[in-house]
């Protein structure tokens, strides 16, 4: 473009005096230092949206990563506690069926409420072995004579602390 222009102004004050331009080539253009300094700072602006953009991208793959990453967390911890509530429910099964089997006149109910019991003991032994915690024991309306033992026991147990 630059060089079709100079042969075209080169062709016509040239022909004046019977010389004829095939080409004109154009290898190096110094413009102004105003033009200069002027396309670099484009060149610079447009360098740097590229660079912003490039960062926006990063931290956004960064950041649906880490989201991937804990929804996946969380899933297998659901498996996790999905598998062990299973365990724990075999687990029961087969104490029942065993109890029940070498027990004479035991019921699986009678089983259950032994376990809950077990269960129950061994939940206030681990708050009670916390450092600081206090325990606050309200009485029951309907006591059957398991409750009304368990709670004599614990609240003897919490006098003497």
């Amino acid at each position: 473009m630059v060089a079709q222009s100079v042969k075209r102004e080169l062709s016509g004050v040239m022909s004046e005096y019977g010389f004829v331009i095939h080409n004109a080539l154009v290898t190096d253009i110094s413009p102004d230092g105003r033009v200069k300094t002027a396309m670099n700072e484009i060149n610079a602006s447009k360098r740097l949206k590229e660079a912003a953009f490039e960062k926006a991208e990063g931290e956004k793959i960064l950041l649906v990563k880490s989201a991937e990453a804990q929804a996946e967390s969380k899933y297998l911890s659901g498996v996790g506690v999905a598998r062990q509530r299973k365990a724990i429910v075999d687990g029961l099964r087969d104490s029942i069926s065993q109890f029940s089997g070498n027990v004479k006149g035991s019921t699986p109910k009678d089983v259950i409420d032994l376990l809950l019991l077990t269960q129950y003991f061994d939940m206030l032994k681990e708050v009670g072995t916390q450092r600081g915690t206090r325990a606050v024991f309200l009485p029951r309306k309907k006591k059957s004579q398991v409750s009304a033992f368990r709670d004599g026991l614990l609240q003897a147990q919490a006098g003497r602390n």
